[in-house]
């Protein structure tokens, strides 16, 4: 049985590389997250999971993630990545990632609009929320991300 996740954060960064892959790479150490292997996950927080915002992985760590996010190699284009995180009174939680060519707030605004339906679909309340969102103009390759890492 694999353990329970207990801490949480909430980051959205954006980066530039030589390729799609070395812009997604550049994006996951701005995030603090590139030096561990992802485990991407669906959007269920555990009951009673802390945020932690200067929470640190090992090297190598098998890191349980959810994340959104878009590369490209369009040179202007507009991209955009966002992540939320919604408890319930109880402290069961909700995470909603998006990604897009669009703007940092239209993409803020997308996330914030499905955490609100995923608590209306199962009747709970929102008693706190954390949204990150970014936008990135393409120079040469860029790349958005959107990540909530769950440690134990």
């Amino acid at each position: 049985m694999l353990p329970v996740p207990k801490k949480f954060f909430v980051t959205a960064v954006s980066a530039e590389g030589k390729s799609r892959l070395n812009a997604f790479d550049n994006a996951l150490l701005a995030a603090r997250i590139g030096n561990v292997n992802l485990l991407r996950v669906s959007s269920i927080l555990p009951t009673g999971a802390e945020y932690d915002p200067d929470l640190q992985f090992p090297a190598g760590a098998l890191v349980p993630t959810a994340y959104g996010s878009i590369t490209s190699d369009v040179q202007g284009e507009l991209i955009a990545a966002a992540v939320g995180v919604a408890v319930d009174p109880a402290g069961f939680g909700v995470i909603m990632e998006y990604s897009g060519k669009c703007s940092r707030d239209e993409a803020y605004r997308a996330v914030e609009e499905m955490l609100a339906e995923a608590f209306a679909k199962r009747g709970l309340s929102i008693k706190d929320k954390k949204i990150k969102a970014v936008e990135h103009r393409v120079d040469k390759v860029g790349c958005c991300l959107a990540a909530v890492p769950l440690w134990y």
